[in-house]
């Protein structure tokens, strides 16, 4: 049976326009994307590199005392951190771990904690511009057990007049008695520097947290130990977590410990508050 010619012209016409439109995206898609795995990692090795390049470039302009800054970074951020951290300083993007000049006019102030401490940072800093010098460990300070080996390199050589510091979602799975020894030696430590040293009540966890409900109460009875030993050391607390708790619903992201921007202005602002009136406390001493 003999297929009518117009159906014979189209078949034609549609594959002629398969090879001249289909041809050559999958040609240059070939061009960039990597079609395996190890492709895929030369790829981001390259990329790496590039980035690597550019950030030692930026930090050779740099002064002698931001340089040696920015070498307790590389040696600290690790592995997960530092490559963002890099990413984002070539691409011009002010962290929370950047280089603080200090005034000499103005008291030091040190912030110690985790993701959700660096993610109110710059909040805080904003906040207390003008009124103290705002640093950051060099470090997402994780554990109580990551603070006791590595308080000396956070504390570094200078003097502080208030240290705020948190230690309590890494540690959810730590039992009650090391958290409250590991917790206790570190406040003991912080205290040796001279500074007033307040402690911040570890940010909820969501029940329905991708670990489980179970998560939530094991963080709520670290905050009662927390509180427990800062009672003791006579130290003062940050109640971080009253505070953002009615806020929840329009400031933590869902299912997560981590805070949308709104929720790490509103602790940022709160910590600066704290911070602003232990400064004027101590000024009365």
């Amino acid at each position: 049976m003999r297929r009518p010619v117009l159906f014979t012209r189209c078949c034609y016409f549609v594959c002629l326009m398969t090879v001249f439109i289909v041809t050559p995206l999958a040609a240059n898609d070939k061009k960039t994307e990597p079609t395996n795995a190890a492709e895929a990692a030369a790829k981001k090795a390259e990329q790496a590199a590039a980035i690597n390049k550019k950030f030692a470039e930026w930090k050779a302009t740099l002064s002698p005392e931001q340089q040696a800054w920015e070498t307790v970074l590389e040696e600290n951020l690790g592995g997960f951190y530092l490559p963002i951290y890099k990413k984002q300083k070539v691409q011009g993007v002010v962290t929370a771990w950047d280089y603080v000049a200090d005034d000499p006019n103005l008291p030091r102030v040190l912030l110690i904690g985790d993701s959700v401490s660096r993610g109110y940072t710059q909040a805080a800093r904003k906040a207390l511009k003008g009124k103290a010098n705002v640093h950051r460990a060099p470090a997402n300070c994780g554990p109580t057990a990551t603070g006791l080996k590595k308080l000396d390199v956070w504390l570094g050589d200078g003097k502080w007049d208030v240290i705020h510091f948190n230690f309590g979602i890494h540690d959810r799975r730590t039992p009650a008695a090391e958290y409250e020894q590991r917790l206790d030696e570190i406040v003991k430590r912080l205290k040796k520097t001279g500074a007033t040293v307040v402690w911040a009540s570890s940010t909820p966890i969501p029940a329905d947290w991708k670990e489980g409900p179970e998560m939530k109460t094991k963080l709520e009875e670290k905050n009662a130990i927390a509180a427990k030993v800062m009672k003791d050391n006579g130290v003062e607390i940050d109640d971080l977590y009253a505070f953002i708790l009615p806020h929840l619903s329009e400031t933590q992201n869902p299912k997560d410990v981590h805070f949308n921007g709104k929720g790490y202005n509103m602790l940022g602002q709160q910590v600066a508050k704290h911070i602003e009136g232990t400064l004027e406390k101590r000024d009365q001493k």
